[in-house]
């Protein structure tokens, strides 16, 4: 299907997002998810992005090198660390808002506007498609 191979080139592409560094599609999500939670544990952003405490620790330890991400103990828990953007990585927040926002306003504006018996067609395919991955995997 040549839209997924386009998405998933895409998803490749490292980008800048208002700041100096590259950052590879793994950190600007963890960024993104960082910036919906403020203040969450290591635990809690694996449950949220559906990945294990290690890959979140692995991309963590990235985002601090780039000056992204603090991670300060919990006040209520001593042995848990709490992970907050700094304000660069607010920037990288925000500039990844805005993308998205670019990006993903025509495609709004289509679905939107297309007719009901289209969209039960395309939420049904896409139920099948996702069936049929989750088979494979």
């Amino acid at each position: 299907m040549k839209a997924v191979k386009i998405w998933q080139d895409l998803e490749k592409q490292p980008r800048k997002f208002g700041i100096e560094q590259d950052l590879h599609s793994a950190e600007i999500h963890m960024i993104e998810a960082v910036g919906h939670h403020a203040g969450v544990s290591v635990t809690d952003l694996a449950d949220f992005m559906g990945v294990t405490k290690g890959a979140v620790s692995q991309t963590l330890k990235k985002l601090e090198a780039k000056g992204l991400v603090d991670k300060i103990p919990d006040p209520d828990n001593s042995s848990r660390l709490l992970v907050h953007l700094t304000s660069k990585g607010k920037v990288a927040f925000f500039a990844h808002e805005h993308w998205h926002e670019t990006m993903d306003g025509g495609f709004k504006d289509y679905f939107f506007g297309m007719p009901e018996e289209q969209l039960v067609f395309l939420d049904e395919f896409l139920d099948k498609l996702i069936e049929f991955f989750g088979q494979r995997g």
